[in-house]
């Protein structure tokens, strides 16, 4: 049973740093992508930072330089450092992985709530 779970999310104050962590369980997806969305209360879910492979890296409009987005083949994991974080950035983030080269996201975390206050 494949299993992506998150960690990390807490309540931050604006300006502030967390990172996240997603650890993949059952298969590995080291040679297919993976990635972080988010999900605001009443917006639609958008995506934060995608990772290739062979660790190409693709990022939001709205990251700006505060985002990074890694991954440790080793231990199947993938990781978002966040900083200078804002109020808006205050959402549900999960971790998703793609099952083969170009396919779509078909497997996805529980979530992790981000709280940027203030």
């Amino acid at each position: 049973q494949v299993e992506l779970v998150e960690s990390g999310g807490g309540l931050v104050q604006t300006g502030g740093s967390l990172t996240l962590s997603c650890e993949v369980s059952g298969r590995t997806f080291s040679p297919y992508a993976m990635g972080w969305f988010r999900q605001a209360i009443g917006k639609e879910r958008e995506a934060v930072a995608g990772i290739s492979g062979n660790r190409t890296t693709h990022y939001g409009e709205f990251m700006e330089g505060r985002f990074t987005i890694s991954r440790d083949i080793a231990k199947n994991a993938v990781y978002l450092q966040m900083n200078s974080l804002k109020s808006e950035d205050t959402a549900v983030y999960y971790c998703a992985a793609t099952g083969s080269t170009g396919g779509t996201f078909d497997y996805w975390g529980q979530g992790t709530q981000v709280t940027v206050s203030s």
